[in-house]
C-alpha cells in the first residue's frame, strides 16, 4: 500500500536489499554492516536520486562508524526521514557537511489509508523541489493528529483517524532569531552526546521532538542538553508536538517543565509545533536559515533560502 501511494505521488520505487528481502532480525532488519552497506549501495546508484527511510527505530547510530562520508557528500542525494533517524541526520551533517531533510518516513506518512497523509507530502515536495523558494511562511495545520491506530489487525484503515483542531504553538519565552536550525529527536539527539556525531549548537535555532513525552524522560533529556550547556547556546528553541504525553500524575504542564529547565532566556523559545510523530507534519531541512519571531499574540516562521539548487 505504502509503495501504490509513493507511485500516484509521481515517485519510481528502487527498495534496498534487505528492505526488498523483507528481512528481519526481531527489533532490527539486519547488522550494522549490512544496514550500512544497503543505505551506501543508494547512496551510489546513479538512479536514485532521493533516499526515504521505511520507518524510525531505534538503532540508526549503528551505522555511522560504517558510513563511507565522502561519498555521501560527493553524492549530494536527498535524504528524509525522522525520529531516530536523527542518527544519520546529524551524521551526514557533521562528518559530510550535507543537509537533510527531517520530513517523511514511507510506513508513518506514505502509508496512511488511503493515500498518505497530503499536507506532509505537499510540505516535503515543496520543500525538496522549489529551488527558488525564499521567505516562505511556516503556517500551522487546520487540524493534527495523534491518534494511533493498531497496524497487526484491520484498524489502521478500518478505524476513522480522530483530529484536533489545531490552536497553534503555545509561547514560552518572547523574542526574535534569525539562524540556521537544526532539528533533531530529543532522545537520539541526546544519545550522540559526547560523539563526533553530536552537532555544533552555537548560534542556531534548535527544534526538538519527540514521540513519548514522559515526564520523567524529558526532565531528564531536556537537563542533559542543560548540562550540556545547549541551552545557553542556542539562539531560538522550537520543540514539537509529542504524539504521546505522559504526564506521570504531575501537577503541572509540559510546557512548564519545560520552562522550569530551559529557564527564562533572551530568545524565543516555543512548543506544540507541528514537526514530528503528529500528523501532519512540516519538512525541515538541516541548517536552512530560518527567521522566527515570538510574542504573546503571534508566531512567525519563515524560511529564508531554498533547501536544493538547480
Amino acid at each position: 500500500m505504502q509503495l501504490n501511494s509513493l507511485k500516484k505521488n509521481g515517485f519510481k520505487i528502487h527498495e534496498g536489499q534487505i528492505t526488498k528481502q523483507f528481512i528481519s532480525q526481531g527489533y532490527r532488519t539486519a547488522c550494522p554492516k549490512e544496514r550500512a552497506q544497503e543505505f551506501m549501495d543508494l547512496i551510489e546508484n546513479p538512479k536514485v536520486d532521493f533516499l526515504i527511510a521505511t520507518i524510525g527505530g531505534f538503532n540508526s547510530s549503528s551505522l555511522l562508524p560504517y558510513l563511507d562520508f565522502k561519498k555521501i557528500a560527493q553524492a549530494r542525494k536527498i535524504i528524509s526521514g525522522y525520529s531516530d533517524i536523527t542518527s544519520l541526520h546529524m551524521g551526514i551533517l557533521t562528518q559530510a557537511s550535507l543537509s537533510t531533510f527531517y520530513g517523511p518516513a514511507v510506513i508513518p506518512t506514505f502509508g496512511e489509508w488511503p493515500e498518505g497523509f497530503s499536507e506532509s507530502i505537499a510540505s516535503f515536495k515543496n520543500l525538496s523541489s522549489e529551488t527558488k523558494l525564499n521567505n516562505y511562511e511556516i503556517k500551522p495545520f487546520k487540524y493534527w493528529s495523534n491518534h494511533f491506530r493498531n497496524a497487526f489487525n484491520s484498524e489502521w484503515k478500518t478505524g476513522k483517524r480522530k483530529y484536533h483542531l489545531n490552536n497553534g504553538v503555545k509561547i514560552l519565552n518572547q523574542g526574535y532569531a534569525e539562524a540556521p536550525i537544526i532539528i533533531a529527536n530529543l532522545n537520539t539527539l541526546c544519545s550522540l552526546a559526547g560523539t563526533k556525531y553530536f552537532p555544533d549548537l552555537k548560534g542556531k535555532i534548535l527544534l526538538i521532538e519527540d514521540e513519548h513525552a514522559s515526564f520523567t524522560e524529558e526532565e531528564r533529556a531536556l537537563t542533559h542538553l542543560k548540562l550540556l550547556g545547549v541551552f545557553d547556546n542556542i539562539v531560538g528553541l522550537i520543540i514539537g508536538k509529542p504524539e504521546i504525553l505522559e504526564n506521570k500524575n504531575a501537577p503541572f504542564t509540559y510546557e512548564d517543565l519545560i520552562f522550569e529547565i530551559v529557564g527564562k532566556q533572551n530568545y524565543p523559545i516555543v512548543s506544540q509545533f507541528d514537526c514530528g510523530h503528529t500528523h501532519p507534519s512540516h519538512t525541515l531541512a538541516q541548517m536552512l536559515n530560518v527567521k522566527i519571531g515570538a510574542t504573546n499574540e503571534n508566531f512567525n516562521f519563515e524560511i529564508l533560502e531554498a533547501a536544493v539548487c538547480d
